[in-house]
């Protein structure tokens, strides 16, 4: 795996030298030139911590909860103030861990990134199924919170226990969902799990619409290495005849495939906080992307609070991109979307898209995994399964490393990737 990652990297960025993260420190974060900037809060507590989940996370006290919160607050003010400016940006996600079990706290959060950035297109918040209440779903919705994300992984019994999570109440769930309206209700599977067959997944990508979604992410199985679960997923062959055919099947329902993963049932029902050019992380593991660089905070909470009392903020590690590094990233998160219009690139960096990977972009055209059309380069079914197929590469040979040694080490001095 990491041959092909390393080749790939080498051939598309021109250069021998690895992805460097360092331990350098900035002290104000350079985004007010940004344009689509984005906005990402980690809440690292669950109430239990499933074994196939690779993110950040630690359970769940309403004490280090409430002080890790404060220290966020901060940290926000830490940001906001040394900008100088009040930004626009697009969007704000909560991802974590479990979010909504801080759910009187939200609006304080909002209210503080309220002061520096301008959200102009709405702000979205993961679930459990066990947040999804009247009671946590009015607070959020005070909040200011238009989209929710839960994270049902699957309604099957046979699933749930291989993935330690227990039965879901889908009646109380519809009626909450009922009760409580938001722009984008989306629900979460897995697929490529031991044994999944296409009418496993069809089974609960329907279920997910009867109860209130509009929306549905089916995101691979990836087993990763510092994660405690024995999970194994299916073969790649298994894996292309499943996505191919839950693709399919959605796409006879009249549902609109708004990225790799995604799929909707409602114009403007979407749920991604992966696709923006550039975007700030707050909290724990958050990362924050800029136009020449990319920062991750340290993954450990007590480092982040003590970090952010001390008056800095808790960037762990950062890169430098060289041009060529930067167009990589751009179009590896472009892509997700599955369309990537030219102009777009050339806006953003200056130079045309043909003049720096007009080779690569033919000869994806002659495999069949991209068509051009009207200007735009669109995903075909079979360049969706191999984007996928790489990016288990990608995530194995470069984020599993990363992840798994800032699991351990709150503020590494270098990984080389």
């Amino acid at each position: 795996m990491s041959f092909i990652t390393t080749l790939t990297r080498m051939w598309l960025t021109r250069s021998t030298k690895p992805f460097t993260f360092t331990d350098e420190y900035d002290n104000v974060l350079p985004y007010s030139q940004c344009d689509g900037l984005g906005l990402y809060v980690h809440i690292p507590f669950c109430k239990s911590l499933c074994t196939f989940c690779p993110y950040c996370k630690t359970a769940y006290s309403k004490e280090k909860c409430d002080r890790y919160i404060d220290a966020l607050l901060k940290e926000i003010e830490l940001v906001g103030n040394r900008n100088g400016k009040r930004k626009q940006c697009t969007s704000l996600y909560f991802g974590g861990g479990t979010p909504a079990l801080a759910a009187e706290r939200i609006g304080e959060i909002v209210a503080a990134l309220r002061k520096y950035f301008d959200i102009t297109e709405g702000i979205g918040l993961e679930l459990h199924p066990d947040n999804v209440t009247p009671e946590t779903l009015r607070q959020l919705k005070a909040a200011g919170v238009t989209r929710i994300s839960i994270g049902i992984q699957s309604f099957l019994p046979k699933f749930q226990q291989v993935l330690g999570r227990k039965p879901v109440d889908t009646a109380a769930m519809k009626s909450a969902l009922d009760e409580v309206k938001f722009e984008t209700v989306s629900m979460d599977f897995i697929f490529a799990l031991p044994g999944q067959t296409f009418e496993d997944l069809r089974s609960d990508v329907d279920r997910a619409f009867e109860i209130g979604a509009n929306h549905v992410a089916i995101y691979p199985f990836i087993d990763f290495t510092f994660t405690p679960g024995k999970v194994k997923p299916l073969a790649k062959r298994q894996k292309r005849a499943l996505l191919d055919r839950i693709t399919d099947y959605c796409s006879e329902k009249g549902l609109k495939r708004d990225s790799i993963w995604t799929f909707s049932s409602e114009t403007g029902a979407k749920y991604s906080s992966m696709t923006r050019d550039n975007f700030l992380g707050f909290g724990c593991s958050a990362t924050t992307l800029l136009q020449r660089q990319f920062k991750v905070n340290t993954f450990s909470v007590e480092a982040y609070i003590n970090r952010i009392d001390a008056g800095m903020l808790p960037t762990s590690l950062t890169i430098r991109f060289t041009p060529r590094q930067r167009m990589i990233y751009y179009l590896f998160w472009t892509l997700y979307s599955t369309r990537l219009d030219p102009s777009d690139f050339e806006k953003f960096f200056g130079v045309p898209l043909h003049k720096m990977y007009g080779m690569e972009f033919a000869l994806a055209r002659l495999l069949g995994f991209l068509t051009l059309e009207n200007g735009v380069y669109k995903m075909t079914l079979k360049g969706a399964f191999y984007y996928h197929h790489y990016e288990n590469y990608y995530t194995l040979a470069y984020i599993d490393k990363m992840w798994g040694i800032m699991r351990e080490q709150a503020f590494p001095e270098k990984i080389e990737l």
